[in-house]
């Protein structure tokens, strides 16, 4: 079943340096924008990260140093593709928790701000989890019928990542509906203000913190009231930069309701 959109969505991966998304770095980039015309345009590119890419990551995706050295670095594509991305409904294979973040980390640090939140953000990974919960070569093999070749290449597994999707909608015409609102928030696992899910929504739809010492406590509070140096500390501390500027916002707009 093809998909019913309005925008464009791009179905992207990423290759990085490793798994934490406040440190780590990209390493291959690869997208495919479908257009609500039905069109698709795709783009490959490797990105010199900027640090050395540790041996057990190379070993993953198989990308090593002397392969990007002479690679542009992120800051050199930065404009070109936020320019492609801006705009656009998002989907990948587990990015609501690594590939979105991760991004929106490095366009951070180059001063643009995706703000994938005003958009619908579509994670594959968790639809499967919810209704057959295995891996994307599994999914492949049990949606598409097929071996997933060159896993852990980013294009190819864009390329999964869509035809898994599409498989699903025609495998569960019960659970899911051809709508990237429904499949959005179908595919989501946490209720997260940030990406990081460092701030989440209660049930009354409250932000609050989801770690620590105040787990469970409405962020204003924390801030303006119970412990207002908690917001200097999360500030200074080894947090993504997307955690930062939603708890900037939520500081700054409190202060403004006092």
């Amino acid at each position: 079943m093809k998909l019913n959109i309005q925008n464009p969505i791009i179905f992207f991966d990423l290759e990085t340096t490793g798994i934490d998304v406040a440190k780590d770095r990209i390493v291959e980039l690869c997208y495919i924008k479908v257009f609500p015309n039905g069109n698709e345009e795709s783009k490959s590119m490797r990105i010199n990260p900027g640090m050395p890419i540790p041996k057990h990551a190379s070993d993953v995706h198989g990308i090593y140093d002397e392969d990007v050295q002479d690679c542009p670095t992120f800051k050199d594509v930065a404009a070109e593709l936020f320019s492609a991305f801006k705009g656009c409904d998002l989907a990948g294979f587990n990015s609501n928790k690594f590939d979105i973040p991760l991004l929106c980390e490095e366009f951070l640090r180059q001063g643009m701000d995706l703000d994938v939140m005003r958009h619908k953000c579509i994670d594959v990974q968790n639809i499967y989890h919810k209704l057959e919960r295995r891996t994307l070569v599994a999914a492949y093999k049990h949606y598409c019928g097929k071996d997933l070749e060159n896993a852990h290449s980013a294009l190819a597994d864009a390329r999964a990542t869509l035809e898994v999707l599409e498989a699903q909608l025609d495998r569960y015409p019960e659970d899911l509906k051809n709508d990237i609102g429904f499949l959005a928030e179908f595919s989501r696992m946490n209720n997260n203000v940030d990406f990081a899910g460092r701030i989440v929504r209660n049930d009354d739809g409250i932000e609050v913190f989801n770690f620590g010492k105040h787990k469970g406590r409405p962020v204003a509070d924390v801030l303006l009231r119970l412990d207002p140096s908690y917001y200097s500390w999360m500030m200074q501390g080894d947090f993504p930069q997307n955690t930062k500027q939603v708890l900037t916002k939520i500081y700054l707009a409190s202060k403004t309701k006092r």
